[in-house]
């Protein structure tokens, strides 16, 4: 089983919970429509990488996302995620109205910063991502259609969370395709108070 850090202890999630299309400008630059319910799909365990792969069958995209950790009832820590995507494959499986699964789960597409404590969540929680010195997306919470209370809620109305479960709240505008060699840097921010980054040499 794969594990994160969180406050420098090892935790191994059960799932990871991905909601989807969570921020208007994405859904637009992919030509997507607007949902009318919150999009959710998961990722199991074995996608937990510590590496950032470019290629993976076809080459891979990026999307950094802020993500909490679920323990004992509420979001108990923050971190920057990179939901790796086959976005070929996910066009072919969208156009046909399949499952992205396929797109979306595979070994090594869910790639995660440290994760933080924190006591409640700052409406100003925003994340940056930088791709060889160049800033490529920006956005939190004020930008999300669903806030994390929201998710939480809607999560909670059908699944089970188990303490140490990830969950990645979707991702802002500025997604492409990952070159083998860049170096990649997100932060997350609490308004300009930075609270984390971290660095990931794509490979």
């Amino acid at each position: 089983m794969q594990s994160i850090c969180v406050n420098n202890q090892s935790v191994t999630p059960s799932k990871i919970v991905c909601v989807g299309r969570n921020y208007v400008e994405h859904i637009q630059e992919l030509n997507n429509e607007i949902p009318e319910q919150m999009v959710v799909f998961n990722k199991p365990n074995s996608s937990l990488s510590h590496e950032l792969n470019s290629v993976h069958g076809e080459p891979l995209h990026y999307e950094a996302e802020l993500c909490f950790v679920y323990q004992q009832g509420r979001f108990s820590a923050v971190g920057l995620g990179l939901d790796l995507t086959k976005r070929q494959l996910q066009s072919q499986l969208k156009s046909k109205g399949l499952p992205w699964e396929r797109a979306k789960a595979f070994d090594g597409s869910a790639v995660f910063s440290d994760f933080v404590a924190i006591e409640q969540i700052e409406p100003s929680l925003r994340l940056e991502l930088w791709i060889d010195e160049q800033l490529v997306q920006s956005g939190g919470i004020k930008l999300m259609m669903y806030k994390p209370d929201d998710i939480l809620a809607q999560l909670q109305s059908y699944t089970t969370l188990v303490d140490g479960d990830v969950v990645m709240t979707g991702t802002p505008k500025g997604v492409g395709e990952i070159n083998a060699g860049s170096r990649f840097v997100g932060k997350v921010f609490v308004g300009e108070q930075q609270l984390i980054e971290h660095a990931w040499l794509a490979i």
